[in-house]
């Protein structure tokens, strides 16, 4: 994959109607990111893991502490090297080698399930099918998710460089809303896989539902924020006001379907603890035909214009969101695993 984006940059950044203003940064930056694929890969593995085995504060601390690294080495490179955008890329990077190193350093030292003999360096093919039986739709599921995203950013930058700024900034802001999502979306799935495992099915649900609860009160905290100070918000990520104006509308109609995203993280991390990994491709083909499907549309409607974009992601939320929701209402989750249980009983 580092090598695809490297060498497949270059087209990869036309198809996506880059500015050519643009054009020159964002291929730097993209090689040099794609480059550390690996890295990125590496630290995933071993949070995952770590996580999974009930140490979830070893690879947080690590972020925190790569995050910090990489604010101090953004402005290093940027500021006092004047090393433009390849400075940032390479900030990224190293923080990224440092949370990956670290995790790695600390789990093994401290963790007897870590401690690696002979044996297990040896293929064991029931775990080998059962991580491609599991994985596979996962990745796939990731791999149209990010497709779609690509697919949205394609039509983001034909409307110019303020609207792509305005875009970029709101994106950052929901990376950061994102970021409660994701952590309950994982705590549920190490959950779930625990006490299915158990035989604790009632747990499962129990857990879910907590987790739904969460991500209301949060959505509708954030839905406030965003309304009462999204010009503020954006304006910590660009100077322009046009963009701080686009940039603060874009953020108050996609807070509407936070709730969505949020059911999203939790749902699907539900499914995938349990082992529903079918269900994985299903949504993520879901988040295509929304993204995708969506952006036509509402290009087509002058009267929406460019705020289809922000639309756009809301909408796919949300009906993804109530898609996750639906399967887990049916209750195939436990079927699934009945048939995980039995096979390796």
């Amino acid at each position: 994959m580092s090598l695809c984006g490297i060498i497949l940059a270059k087209p990869i950044l036309r198809i996506m109607n880059t500015p050519q203003a643009n054009f020159a940064d964002a291929l730097i930056y993209m090689r040099i990111v794609c480059g550390a694929t690996i890295v990125v890969a590496g630290y995933n593995m071993i949070s995952s893991v770590l996580r999974a085995l009930g140490d979830s504060k070893t690879p947080l601390i690590f972020l925190i502490i790569a995050s910090g690294i990489n604010i101090v080495l953004d402005l290093v490179f940027v500021i006092v090297f004047k090393m433009g955008v390849a400075g940032a890329a390479y900030a990224t990077v190293i923080s990224q080698i440092i949370a990956m190193v670290g995790s790695v350093w600390f789990g093994i030292k401290k963790n007897p399930y870590l401690q690696l003999e002979k044996r297990h360096f040896q293929l064991d093919s029931d775990i080998f099918y059962s991580s491609l039986r599991l994985g596979l739709p996962i990745a796939a599921q990731n791999a149209l998710i990010a497709f779609s995203c690509v697919a949205l950013q394609s039509v983001v930058n034909r409307y110019g460089a303020v609207v792509m700024a305005a875009y970029t900034a709101t994106s950052r802001v929901e990376q950061l809303v994102q970021q409660p999502f994701g952590s309950l979306g994982t705590a549920v799935s190490t959950f779930a896989g625990q006490n299915v495992g158990a035989g604790r099915y009632d747990r499962v649900t129990t857990g879910c539902k907590v987790s739904v609860s969460i991500v209301v009160i949060f959505s509708i905290i954030m839905v406030a924020v965003m309304f009462l100070l999204g010009d503020n918000i954006v304006g910590l990520f660009v100077n322009e006001k046009e963009v701080i104006k686009i940039g603060a509308k874009g953020l108050q109609i996609t807070s509407l379907m936070y709730i969505g995203l949020g059911l999203i993280y939790v749902m699907r991390g539900m499914l995938n603890g349990v082992g529903d990994a079918a269900f994985a491709m299903i949504n993520g083909i879901t988040e295509v035909i929304g993204r995708v499907g969506f952006a036509w549309l509402l290009m087509m409607l002058p009267s929406v214009g460019l705020w289809g974009v922000w639309y756009t992601n809301g909408l796919t939320w949300a009906i993804t969101g109530a898609a996750n929701v639906v399967r887990v209402l049916q209750g195939k989750w436990k079927t699934k695993c009945v048939i995980a249980k039995t096979k390796f009983s």
